[in-house]
């Protein structure tokens, strides 16, 4: 194709858009009455004007205003002159000039709207021209979908940038949102609001999962954070799946989770539930190691479980853009309730972005992921791994200081929990006879108190919920069946509980 047929050769003829007419009947609006400021100064920037001089002239009055100063033309002048920068905004007549181009001040905000909507359309082919400059090998770095990725994350920081959405919210609507929530919980059985984890206590501590919360779980490896997190998401999913058939026995259900394992293969994930559902050891699963009495258990339990609604995406070292606009499809196609992400520290920031450090690619990440709960109004788990300094302390109860990179997570976060497990310290400490020089009666007395301490441990996890933005902290205490990598609730006797 010749370039002068192509398509985009008459584009790029094309000016710019801008509406110069707008920008001097604003400016001579807000010289004339310095109020017509508060009609434009939520959403305005001086960089949004395409003639650089504007640009200058409203960034001088808005330092002004928002200093308390009078802004008009005798005092910008006076501004601009001491500066020695008066002829480079055309001077004194062109000041005097805008004042005479004031249409009305309650046209401020039309005007202001109208600058900005110049301005976006200018940036959308700024972006179009990079995408296109790409697409014909300008980077190279970038291979195509790659280049998709990076156009959908321009497009999304211009949206974000230069979107004009928010401001105020009456109490009274806020008040009406807040009584709608405690109907809610009213309405549900075991008072939770949110949508249920299938932990009971921890449901009860939490009220469930809310939308719009970003929740970190973490924990050494080897502590259950992947089992953890497959148990919410089964919980989640079946109470889905339950709301759907409570009146349609067909019923399909509105919303479902998302489980991105950056760690995990699908299958893997899969056999875990599996496991978890038939009580077959996933280790013997793997190796081939089961009767025709367990295969057909295992065949019954998959049958049961298949209507679920769970999405798994295994995509390794997955882009904060690309999950945003499959968690965006799958909202907009299937419905969606809940997102995990396992696990936050295998994540990538988005294509294009290159983060000067470590902490601050995490921190892009956590904050992609909190924008998007918000977003889409949903809950989002991400799980994440602790530092190596837990294992330097005798007490080995996770904090929030050992979160790697921990300063963007714990701020991002609604809530952060730790699972710890001390049956899995405790096999680490088993005494050795050799220990004890040969002293059968202390190394007798050592295994018996170590003994006392495993049988006290085993099969028992902590779920410690170091933060919460919307209610307390505290411990949970779970069941955990290792060879099921199986959390549950567990009942434990009072003064057990209290110890």
């Amino acid at each position: 194709m010749n370039t002068i047929d192509s398509p985009l050769f008459g584009l790029s003829q094309r000016l710019p858009p801008s509406n110069v007419q707008a920008e001097q009947a604003l400016l001579g609006a807000l010289l004339a009455n310095n109020k017509a400021y508060e009609r434009v100064s939520e959403f305005l920037a001086a960089e949004h004007f395409a003639d650089p001089i504007h640009g200058r002239i409203y960034q001088a009055i808005s330092r002004r205003v928002e200093a308390g100063q009078l802004a008009d033309a005798v005092t910008l002048k006076a501004e601009f002159e001491h500066a020695g920068i008066l002829e480079e905004v055309g001077g004194t007549a062109y000041l005097t000039q805008l004042l005479t181009a004031m249409v009305g001040i309650i046209n401020a905000g039309d005007y202001g709207r109208t600058v900005l909507d110049t301005w976006l359309r200018r940036q959308l082919i700024d972006i179009g021209e990079t995408v296109v400059n790409n697409a014909f090998g300008a980077d190279a770095e970038l291979d195509g979908p790659q280049q998709i990725e990076f156009a959908e994350q321009s497009l999304f920081n211009l949206a974000a940038d230069g979107g004009t959405t928010g401001g105020f919210i009456t109490f009274e609507r806020a008040l009406t949102d807040a009584i709608l929530g405690a109907e809610r919980a009213f309405r549900r059985a075991g008072t939770v609001s949110g949508l249920t984890t299938g932990l009971r206590d921890l449901d009860s501590k939490m009220g469930g999962m809310h939308p719009s919360d970003l929740l970190i779980l973490a924990g050494r490896p080897g502590m259950g954070k992947t089992a953890l997190a497959t148990k919410i998401a089964f919980g989640a999913a079946k109470a889905l799946l339950s709301e759907a058939r409570a009146t349609d026995p067909n019923g399909v259900p509105k919303a479902t989770v998302a489980v991105f394992s950056l760690e995990m293969s699908s299958e893997q994930l899969a056999t875990r539930l599996l496991s978890e559902e038939a009580r077959i050891s996933g280790d013997r699963i793997r190796r081939g190691d089961i009767g025709q009495k367990d295969f057909d258990k295992f065949v019954q339990v998959s049958r049961e479980i298949s209507g679920l609604p769970i999405q798994i995406d295994d995509t390794p070292a997955i882009t904060m853009s690309a999950l945003r606009t499959r968690c965006r499809r799958l909202k907009r196609t299937k419905g969606l309730a809940l997102v995990i992400v396992d696990y936050l520290q295998l994540m990538r920031p988005a294509a294009g972005t290159k983060p000067d450090n470590r902490v601050l690619e995490i921190s892009m990440i956590t904050q992609g992921l909190k924008a998007l709960a918000k977003e889409l109004a949903i809950p989002v788990i991400a799980l994440s791994q602790l530092s190596r300094q837990v294992e330097n302390r005798d007490d080995k109860r996770p904090q929030l200081s050992d979160l790697r990179e921990s300063g963007s997570i714990e701020q991002d976060a609604d809530a952060v929990m730790f699972v710890y497990r001390d049956e899995y310290y405790l096999e680490q400490k088993m005494p050795k006879e050799i220990a004890f020089d040969g002293s059968s009666d202390k190394f007798n007395a050592a295994m018996d108190e170590w003994q006392q301490r495993m049988d006290k441990a085993h099969n028992r996890a902590d779920l410690i919920i170091a933060k919460q933005r919307h209610g307390p902290t505290g411990t949970i205490p779970l069941l955990f069946e290792g060879e099921f990598t199986r959390f549950g609730d567990i009942d434990l006797v009072h003064s057990d509980y209290a110890g």
